[in-house]
């Protein structure tokens, strides 16, 4: 899965340690009898959007003023959370993706917020397929579902039309999408495709376009969960790619991007089209100054196959398990106040739009919802005066998007399971005779391997 940057949405992970290991809870009750938390703000935003995240603390602060908030710059990512997890340096308020939630709370490595939780009006309205992630095993939420996303493609409609192409309407196969990507690559000399490799994504998106072809890495559930790396999708994917890299050489020269790198490079033009989570627009305009002018989105292309979906995950927001009592109780108002107000309160909408409007931030980027369409679309009317976001550049993805199956990313192993494929996709890309048979074969002993520890 890619970095969590709240901003944009979104959605995987490193393997995480076992046992008790504290996060950060700098403060507790201060000298004036105030409770101090410290909360996660994404590392690298640009000075508006700082602005605007300082802006909100000083409204929570007015509404509760026996708490004191400070930001601390954090950014989910896979191969470093669970570091700084042992090493107790997270805030009180920090990100993480659905795939995790069950199991740094079956470890103790979150704190059991459930009775704060409880007392939030919309505890029980959460559609029960997100709620899940942030569950105990007796069905209670230590962890909120605060974004989900379903994976988008992502493409710039200047290099389209640069390239003759109607940027109004991107590929809707894969078929399409290889050609097109060629068409961008021979007339602009950028790439027309890439792909995500390393730090954990490359697996993520490996993992999209199989079950985009009609395939998944894992069948079953629990204890009955098997891998199914080793399959004739996983292998039309590969040898689609390799082909678009070695015969129609249309996806570059750079083939170790993670989440971000891809996003740098996407928001720059240097490519043209690339998958990753349909609420990526808040990270590539406030974090990388992609033009929106540039910006589309679509829905990604699904085979024929009866199995084919789209993959899709989302964030939770957890508490410190150290932190104590009150400040639990803080963070839980926090957490209730700056990320699920905009989607349950018609006048914290209203007001967390007209701030972010005011910095020029975004508002208004399309995601998927977390409780039921209706709810998502009611909350998208309170703010429409305030929308500063291209969404008739989205309309292929926001149009489209609720008539995919949504399918979940795999439940055991997830983060493993990703980082053993990174190479699978590494070697296609760049070794021209990489064995894709033997690749296939060795990750599915991996695999199986991995799932039998579990």
């Amino acid at each position: 899965m890619k970095s969590l940057r709240i901003a944009g949405a979104a959605v995987a992970t490193a393997a995480l340690v076992g046992g008790l290991a504290g996060c950060a809870a700098s403060g507790g009750d201060s000298a004036d009898g105030k409770t101090s938390i410290t909360v996660s703000m994404d590392a690298g935003l640009e000075k508006p959007a700082k602005q605007a995240f300082d802006d909100r603390i000083a409204q929570f602060e007015k509404k509760y003023p026996d708490i004191t908030v400070k930001a601390k710059e954090f950014t989910w990512d896979g191969t470093t959370f669970a570091a700084a997890l042992a090493g107790g340096t997270l805030p009180d308020v920090f990100p993480i993706p659905f795939t995790d939630g069950r199991s740094l709370i079956a470890n103790g490595q979150v704190a059991d917020v459930s009775a704060e939780i409880a007392k939030l009006p919309y505890a029980d309205k959460y559609n029960p397929k997100v709620a899940i992630a942030g569950e105990n095993t007796d069905g209670k939420l230590w962890a909120v579902p605060i974004a989900a996303y379903s994976q988008g493609l992502h493409y710039n409609r200047t290099l389209f039309t640069q390239a003759g192409l109607d940027p109004d309407k991107p590929p809707t196969t894969w078929d399409e999408v290889r050609k097109d990507a060629k068409i961008i690559a021979d007339k602009t000399g950028v790439a027309g495709y890439a792909t995500m490799t390393q730090s954990n994504t490359g697996g993520w998106i490996l993992t999209t376009l199989d079950n985009a072809f009609g395939g998944s890495v894992e069948t079953g559930a629990g204890k009955t969960v098997k891998a199914a790396v080793d399959t004739p999708q996983m292998k039309a994917v590969l040898e689609m790619l390799k082909t678009m890299r070695w015969t129609d050489n249309s996806m570059g020269a750079n083939f170790l991007y993670d989440w971000s790198g891809i996003n740098q490079a996407f928001a720059s033009g240097q490519l043209a089209m690339y998958v990753s989570g349909g609420g990526n627009y808040g990270n590539l305009f406030t974090q990388n100054k992609m033009n929106p002018d540039d910006y589309g989105l679509s829905v990604i292309p699904l085979t024929d196959s009866k199995n084919a979906g789209v993959l899709g995950g989302g964030t939770l927001a957890a508490v410190s398990a150290k932190a104590d009592k009150a400040q639990q109780a803080a963070a839980v108002k926090w957490i209730d106040f700056y990320y699920m107000g905009k989607l349950t309160d018609k006048d914290a909408a209203v007001e967390d739009a007209k701030v972010n409007a005011a910095q020029g931030t975004p508002v208004g980027a399309p995601q998927m919802p977390i409780f039921d369409r209706a709810t998502y679309e009611e909350s998208q009317t309170w703010i429409k005066d305030y929308v500063n976001v291209p969404l008739d550049q989205m309309t292929s993805y926001t149009d489209n998007i609720f008539n995919q199956p949504l399918l979940p990313e795999p439940g055991v192993k997830t983060q493993e399971l990703y980082a053993l494929l990174d190479p699978v996709v590494q070697a296609v890309l760049t070794d021209q005779n990489a064995d894709i048979d033997k690749l296939l074969s060795d990750a599915q002993k991996q695999a199986e391997t991995l799932l039998a520890s579990s």
